[in-house]
């Protein structure tokens, strides 16, 4: 089991890694909620990889700790999750409002100039037919 959830977590960081190179940004949303992905699996896997094991211990009884899952990892990984979609939704968000004003999703800026150009022509024929509507 150990083996299958660090193959998992190197393959989701590697994926997540390399989208966050891409130039696009929807691809680095993506690389990053890969990443939160492998970093919530990671932090599972150290709450010791137990099956059909209870996650609370019973009161008064003298048990071995080592028999029991570790709550606390569930329970960080739950909240990360919660925090992750929010900030997925807040940078999808951002992204069509960077579309919008720039008509371009590149985060290197090579199609900045030509998304800023397109605008502005776009603004120009815009107002040379509003120009014409008001004749």
């Amino acid at each position: 089991m150990e083996v299958v959830l660090a193959l998992a977590v190197g393959i989701l960081t590697a994926s997540g890694i390399w989208l966050l190179f891409r130039p696009r940004t929807f691809q680095v949303i993506i690389g990053l909620s890969l990443l939160s992905y492998a970093i919530n699996l990671f932090i599972l896997g150290t709450g010791r990889l137990k099956t059909d094991a209870p996650p609370v211990i019973p009161r008064g009884a003298a048990t071995d700790p080592a028999l029991y899952a570790d709550p606390l990892p569930q329970a960080l990984v739950l909240t990360a999750i919660v925090i992750s979609f929010a900030t997925t939704a807040l940078l999808l968000v951002v992204l069509l409002a960077l579309r919008g004003l720039t008509g371009t999703d590149h985060v290197d800026g090579k199609e900045h100039d030509e998304g800023r150009k397109r605008n502005l022509k776009r603004d120009e024929r815009q107002d040379h037919d509003q120009k014409q509507d008001d004749k």
